[in-house]
This record gives C-alpha cells, sequence and structure tokens, in this order.
C-alpha cells in the first residue's frame, strides 16, 4: 500500500486541539508535514498537544486565535507567513455545537455557530489564498447531518450545509490555479465529550449507533484524519469538488 508523505509540506489546521481536530494535527504532523493549529483557549488540551508535537519532528506550532474573528483569522495567518512563508493545504476544522430547539434558538448563540463553522472557513480561506500555490489543498470538514437535518441543531446544520456550497464553488473557482477544495463529511465519531458521558449513556450512545451503522461501531477520530491525510497529499490530486462520507454506511 502507498503511504502519504507530506514531508516539508506546511498545514493549517484550525481548531486543532479536541476530537477530530487534534486527531487530524498528529496524523498530519507524523507524515511529515510541519503543522499549524489554533486554539480559542489555554487548557490542558493545548498544553497536551504541544507535548505530543515537540515528539514529532517538524517545525509545528499552536496559536491562541477565534477563527470566528476577522481580526484573529488575520493574526493567524500572518503567523503562518511570517514562520512558513508559503502554505501547502488548510484544514477547516474548527467548530463549536449546541442543542436548541429552534423557537428558542437565540440570535446570538445562531451567530456563534455559524461564525465558527462557515463564517470561519470563508475568513481563513480568502486570507491563505496569497499563500497557497499550485497543488494546494483545502479541506473543509463537514458533516453527515448537513444533508438530512437534526433536531435541535438548526444553527449547526445550517452551517455545514453552506459548506458543501462554498466547497464546490470554490473548487471552480481556485481550480484555474491549481488548487483543490474537498470536503470530509464524518458520521458518529467517538470524541472526547462521548467518552465523557455517564455510562448508561455512553453504553446507551453506542447500542443506538451500532443498530444504524452498516460496520455497527462509532467511529475514531484518526479514522476521519486519514481521509483528510488522502486529500491533502498527492494521491488525491486529481480529486477537487468532493465530499467524503465518513459515516461507517450510517
Amino acid at each position: 500500500m502507498t503511504s502519504v508523505q507530506l514531508t516539508d509540506r506546511n498545514v493549517l489546521v484550525t481548531g486543532g486541539t479536541r476530537g477530530i481536530g487534534r486527531a487530524i494535527v498528529l496524523t498530519l504532523a507524523r507524515a511529515g508535514a510541519n503543522v499549524l493549529t489554533c486554539h480559542r483557549q489555554e487548557n490542558e488540551a493545548a498544553s497536551s498537544l504541544a507535548r505530543e508535537l515537540k515528539e514529532i519532528p517538524g517545525d509545528h506550532h499552536l496559536v491562541r486565535a477565534d477563527v470566528g474573528d476577522p481580526a484573529q483569522v488575520r493574526r493567524l495567518l500572518e503567523e503562518a507567513r511570517s514562520r512558513y512563508g508559503s502554505l501547502d493545504a488548510v484544514v477547516n476544522n474548527a467548530g463549536v455545537i449546541s442543542h436548541i430547539p429552534f423557537e428558542k434558538l437565540p440570535e446570538d448563540e445562531w451567530h456563534r455557530v455559524l461564525d465558527t463553522h462557515l463564517t470561519a472557513a470563508y475568513l481563513v480561506t480568502q486570507q491563505a489564498l496569497p499563500l497557497l500555490g499550485e497543488g494546494a489543498s483545502v479541506v473543509n470538514v463537514g458533516s453527515r447531518v448537513a444533508t438530512v437535518g437534526l433536531p435541535q441543531r438548526a444553527h449547526y446544520t445550517a452551517a455545514k450545509a453552506g459548506l458543501i456550497g462554498l466547497t464546490r464553488t470554490l473548487c471552480k473557482e481556485l481550480g484555474g490555479r491549481g488548487i483543490r477544495v474537498n470536503m470530509v463529511d464524518p458520521g458518529v465519531i467517538e470524541t472526547e465529550a462521548a467518552a465523557e458521558l455517564p455510562p448508561e449513556q455512553y453504553e446507551a450512545l453506542q447500542a443506538r449507533y451500532r443498530a444504524l451503522t452498516s460496520l455497527g461501531r462509532l467511529g475514531a477520530p484518526d479514522e476521519v484524519a486519514d481521509v483528510v491525510l488522502f486529500l491533502v497529499g498527492d494521491l488525491s490530486r486529481y480529486v477537487t469538488g468532493g465530499a467524503i462520507a465518513v459515516d461507517g454506511g450510517i
């Protein structure tokens, strides 16, 4: 089997300290990439990721930045420019989630979720364009619920659905520059939040998705990260405008 090597490539991953984002950061770094990632607050997740990255060869950095804030996005991309000079890939992964019935959904929460998922992808990708050359890759982390909906997540599913349109349009606008734009659409992934549930709720979650999923289990963050690795690397050099479901056949 051909392995994906990203030696000396420079990659920006947003929201990289927990869950899928963390797995993406570590997977790309272990493949040889220099990885710059961001997080909104100092905590043990950020500190432990920094420690892990120190053990992996390469020029890796964590920056505190809220990608929903245009000023902080500009600072983040200036950090990428000053450290690396150019970028070979951008992975728009940063996200937040909440569960609120639509009739009670506050306007500020609507904007918080859309800004973090969708507006941030616009801001980061646009600011990164001067650093992206021919052969570069943009990967947007979407969700399988974008096309089916989910109760109490109107804001979340709207944001993820918006990423579909953004991905398809950017693949056409940027294709002439040799820049590929794709999506990864995770299904139900076993992140830290799932593991922190009380035992009875955790087992109920497992049982529900074992029944709903063709492979009979929840996915792992590394399984999403491996698909991102494929889309960042040269094995996907003729893949653009695509959306790859990583959902175990739900």
